[in-house]
């Protein structure tokens, strides 16, 4: 059974995200056709595809690379998502439907019960769900979209970050769901607007997982 280009994809993206494929390396079809148990036209697709989205590059000589975004890059991606993320939240204030709502229910109570106790990196999982699901609320596969490629591109630069105060920011997670549930657009708005900035702040007292390029990158 042939595996949709799409999954192959996903598993590139998460492996480069992760640091598997590390920056300015090579990407050649065969080997990633071999490491992930699939033909090499799948790969092809993923590869253009994650071109489009900015994890790879094709350069000259050396065909597809991971690509090595610059620190100004990186610092823009911040500044997107402190724009889009209120956008997203405003959105699905407007169009979410009851499934969304019980999603965000579900991942809220457990969040917060797991904010308790301690849950590391089974919170940073419920965190990136729940924004994920947040996202799909919005009605717009462009805007839901670019917003999880910002995300992902984040989590590539400069790593997730644990919350400071995991109870405080899943208590922000159930406010902006209250807000999206009562169809209240402004409060959803601000309030997603308040916690992406404290995210925001977070990455930006971190170091970045490996340092980017200065000079804007070659091709």
């Amino acid at each position: 059974m042939r595996v949709p280009a799409h999954a192959v994809c996903t598993a590139i993206r998460d492996d480069i995200v992760a640091g598997v494929h590390e920056r300015g390396t090579r990407l050649t079809e065969e080997v990633l056709a071999r490491r992930y148990g699939v033909s090499r036209v799948p790969v092809r697709e993923a590869l253009r595809t994650l071109e489009a989205e900015g994890f790879v590059v094709t350069r000259r000589h050396a065909g597809a690379c991971v690509a090595e975004p610059t620190e100004q890059e990186a610092a823009d991606l911040l500044e997107m998502r402190l724009l889009l993320e209120p956008l997203g939240a405003a959105r699905a204030a407007q169009r979410r439907t009851e499934a969304h709502l019980k999603v965000l229910r579900g991942l809220v109570r457990l969040g917060q019960e797991r904010a308790v106790s301690g849950g590391g990196e089974e919170l940073r999982s419920l965190a990136a769900w729940f924004h994920e699901t947040l996202a799909q609320a919005c009605g717009s596969a462009a805007l839901s979209t670019v917003l999880a490629q910002v995300r992902h591109k984040i989590a590539w630069m400069y790593g997730v970050p644990d919350a400071a105060d995991p109870v405080e920011a899943w208590a922000e997670h159930g406010a902006i769901t209250d807000a999206v549930a009562r169809g209240d657009t402004e409060r959803a708005r601000a309030l997603a607007a308040l916690h992406t900035e404290r995210v925001t702040a977070a990455h930006r007292v971190r170091t970045l997982k490996r340092p980017l390029n200065t000079s804007g990158g070659r091709n």
